[in-house]
């Protein structure tokens, strides 16, 4: 597989088995026992991170990232083994029942990630505490400022007017929703979650920037909200519907519109054919969450009597914002061990790791579907996006964005 590069495993025996053309810097891997062997070769979509977080993979020179980096970048097999073929098929046959994310589960499982604590997060984090995709306009662009970008670029097309009602469906930490009415004015805006954690720090930051009259959150599913709104957002949280709730989720929320309403849907996908979530990730970081593809979505959004007015997919902005997450963690990795433990790093190292080279070297991207119930609710040409960001810039000047 790997053909590119240098890499060196080291058997447990102390055997040395190198791989590659021997170009760059090299790589050197060790394994500590048999079974983590026999481990790697018969499913090493789990279990790499596996053997890596319980010390079983121990990296000798280079780092996680690297090893994977090599790995993804010469990984061009049209046929896995029959082994991992298998695993495939299982994993895509259970993948319904995995991912049956009813209200108690969606709970528990928002809970496993977003309820770490603050002080968790505030490690690598920026300080909006934006944790989904930014939008970088040029290279080297801070991760601040992408992120002020993505909620710029968000809001632009959403077509918002002083007069609207806006419900953020999985609002995190509040950044977008405080955005949406202290800098873009909107009237009102509902912001959802399930995170205890979050919509503690979103509610104080609400009282804190003096809008607590315009924007209220609630810890409560989207599936229980009532009433209609001008527009309804939604970042980073369609990856813990579950590819079963996607009928009922845009069913849910075309009966959230008001007629001529607007909806966002920035999400995590795959821009290649239909498959199964890294079972990794899906088991110890996201339990629940699905990874789409255009089509997954557009099957369900056509069945909930949608119209899909503007598809724009991001690509490799999110593994910019992995790499900028990765670094900050790994600069403060001692305070995250004083926390948890080194086990623990060890699999946040690898999910940032393994997220950043997914985005790198595989087709995994960010899609942003704007969707309507009409179709003359937005301009026939897109030219409004860049006049409406023009506006917010403006509006940003005058305000100080931190304070909100």
């Amino acid at each position: 597989m790997v053909r590119r590069g240098a890499l060196t495993v080291v058997s447990p025996s102390g055997e040395r088995l190198n791989f590659g053309d021997g170009a760059g810097e090299p790589i050197v891997a060790r394994l500590t026992d048999k079974a983590a062997v026999w481990a790697l070769l018969l499913d090493p979509d789990l279990r790499t991170g596996e053997l890596f977080t319980d010390g079983r993979l121990v990296m000798e020179q280079g780092t996680i990232y690297d090893f994977l980096s090599l790995v993804l970048d010469n990984d061009n097999q049209e046929n896995p083994s029959p082994i991992v073929q298998a695993f495939d098929r299982l994993r895509i046959a259970t993948q319904l029942w995995r991912q049956r994310n009813d209200l108690g589960r969606s709970r528990r499982n928002v809970a496993h990630h977003y309820d770490l604590g603050d002080a968790f997060y505030a490690l690598f984090l920026d300080p909006d505490w934006q944790y989904s995709c930014a939008y970088f306009e040029y290279p080297g662009q801070s991760l601040a400022d992408a992120q002020l970008a993505k909620k710029r670029h968000i809001a632009a097309k959403l077509l918002l007017e002083p007069s609207h009602r806006v419900l953020d469906i999985g609002c995190g930490w509040g950044g977008l929703a405080l955005y949406l009415s202290g800098v873009a004015g909107v009237a009102e805006v509902l912001g959802v979650t399930l995170s205890e954690e979050q919509i503690a720090r979103a509610n104080a930051r609400a009282l804190a920037a003096r809008l607590t009259d315009r924007v209220k959150f609630a810890l409560t599913d989207y599936r229980a909200v009532e009433g209609r709104f001008d527009r309804v957002v939604s970042v980073g949280m369609f990856e813990h519907v579950g590819l079963g709730n996607y009928d009922a989720f845009f069913q849910t929320c075309r009966e959230r519109l008001a007629d001529d309403a607007v909806m966002l849907l920035h999400t995590i996908g795959c821009s290649d054919e239909p498959s199964v979530t890294n079972p990794w990730i899906t088991r110890y970081i996201f339990p629940g969450g699905h990874l789409p593809s255009l089509s997954d979505i557009l099957k369900s959004v056509e069945r909930a009597g949608l119209i899909v007015s503007d598809i724009e997919v991001l690509r490799l902005h999110y593994a910019d914002t992995l790499r900028a997450w990765r670094e900050a963690f790994m600069a403060r990795r001692a305070e995250a061990a004083a926390m948890f433990d080194e086990r623990f790093c060890r699999m946040w190292e690898y999910y940032l790791a393994m997220s950043e080279t997914a985005f790198r070297y595989e087709q995994v991207v960010v899609f942003q579907l704007q969707l309507v119930r009409r179709q003359d609710s937005v301009p026939l040409i897109r030219d409004y996006i860049a006049a409406s960001e023009l506006d917010l810039r403006a509006r940003e000047a005058a305000i100080v964005i931190g304070d909100l």
